[in-house]
């Protein structure tokens, strides 16, 4: 492809740090999942951090902690914007809760946050907010209706790692954050997944949870559990229902050095947003996605305007033919996606936004290298196409 979805972020740092980990014949969870952890909470100023085997893991991560913490019920309601990737849904699901959709703010693609309070019903327990292409939520406002009745705020910040609100960190303002670092995302471990938190009880369940509900990787003097002195008995111990999504030394060693890249790549994915966002207000009627805070740009998101709705196909094709990626804007309105069926939830309001999005909208790549060449074909495609 001439302008792709994302570009190798890889250097010789990374390939070593992975030929060490093969060398040393030790692949599972050890040694570097540990440190990357260390370094991924001191970065993100968390106090704990969990490593996973993808993203989708860390929500599931999310919703399981809080179940078996005692700090949601099954049954008990989760409001997420109707705008993401499957996987923020799912697992709400998967763990007994109720999902309730909110539409989302058509400039900034994240909740609209007039919307979100007035979803809010008795059964209500938690907002799961979407940082969605890079953007962090309006986290002032939003704290502001949690505090009000009552609700528990999650995040999943998957596509939105080096965002930053009010000078914190996206992913750190919920009770629990997810974080992804897929081939595609903003740091790449191939697969991979980070959980951070500042509550001790919710990292230890984590802990555990990670790794089939056994009590080997728990801390000696955990709250959730008194280990015996007995490493025969703790080696094959249960407490509660877990999964098996530890990651791989591999990905870690890999991580260590990603992570120490990441400010050099948000800074370059900002570069190039502010020349995006340049010719396409200078030059086209497009819509574009309206920052909040400072947003670490995972993609461009392109909005058809009004009077030329219901065209979106003459510009995709128009793309593809010139060998340039695009993509619907995630998964678009996700209440239209078939596997809704199985899901237990409800519907706030008209979802008018959503459904706007999900038939006039696509988005195409960022990257953590300059793109001048790509952003002006991508222009020059756009402007060629005849209605």
């Amino acid at each position: 492809m001439r302008y792709s979805l994302s570009n190798d972020t890889w250097g010789a740092e990374e390939l070593e740090a992975a030929h060490k980990v093969m060398d040393s014949r030790y692949f599972t969870m050890g040694s570097n999942v540990k440190q990357y952890e260390n370094d991924f909470a001191e970065k993100f100023g968390a106090k704990y951090a969990v490593m996973s085997n993808s993203g989708s893991s860390a929500n599931l991560l999310t919703m399981a902690a809080l179940l078996y913490s005692g700090r949601l019920q099954k049954g008990d309601e989760v409001l997420v914007t109707a705008v993401s990737w499957s996987t923020t849904y799912f697992p709400i699901s998967q763990m007994g809760f109720k999902i309730r959709f909110v539409d989302i703010n058509l400039n900034t693609l994240n909740v609209d946050v007039d919307a979100l309070e007035d979803a809010v019903t008795p059964e209500t327990k938690a907002v799961m907010l979407v940082n969605l292409l890079g953007n962090p939520n309006e986290f002032d406002r939003i704290k502001k209706i949690c505090d009000k009745y009552g609700l528990i705020m999650l995040e999943d910040n998957c596509e939105s790692m080096g965002a930053v609100f009010d000078g914190r960190c996206a992913g750190t303002f919920g009770l629990i954050g997810a974080f992804s670092t897929y081939y595609s995302h903003h740091l790449c471990t191939m697969e991979g997944g980070m959980n951070v938190t500042d509550d001790e009880e919710l990292y230890h369940y984590m802990l555990s949870i990670r790794s089939h509900g056994w009590t080997r990787h728990l801390p000696d003097g955990s709250t959730i559990y008194r280990k015996l002195n007995d490493p025969f008995y703790e080696s094959f111990n249960f407490i509660m229902p877990g999964f098996n999504i530890r990651p791989l030394e591999l990905e870690a060693a890999v991580g260590i050095e990603q992570l120490k890249k990441l400010d050099a790549f948000i800074e370059q994915r900002r570069e190039n947003a502010r020349l995006f966002k340049d010719r396409m207000e200078s030059e086209t009627s497009f819509l574009t996605q309206q920052e909040t805070g400072d947003a670490s740009w995972f993609g461009f998101a392109i909005i058809l305007p009004q009077e030329i709705k219901g065209s979106r196909d003459r510009f995709t094709e128009a793309l593809m033919a010139n060998e340039i990626e695009v993509r619907p804007i995630v998964a678009g309105n996700f209440v239209r996606q078939k596997a809704l069926k199985y899901l237990d939830y409800s519907i706030s309001g008209a979802l008018s936004n959503a459904d706007y999005i999900h038939d006039n909208g696509f988005f195409v790549g960022n990257h953590s290298i300059e793109m001048r060449d790509n952003i002006n074909l991508l222009i020059d495609v756009l402007k060629s196409v005849k209605l």
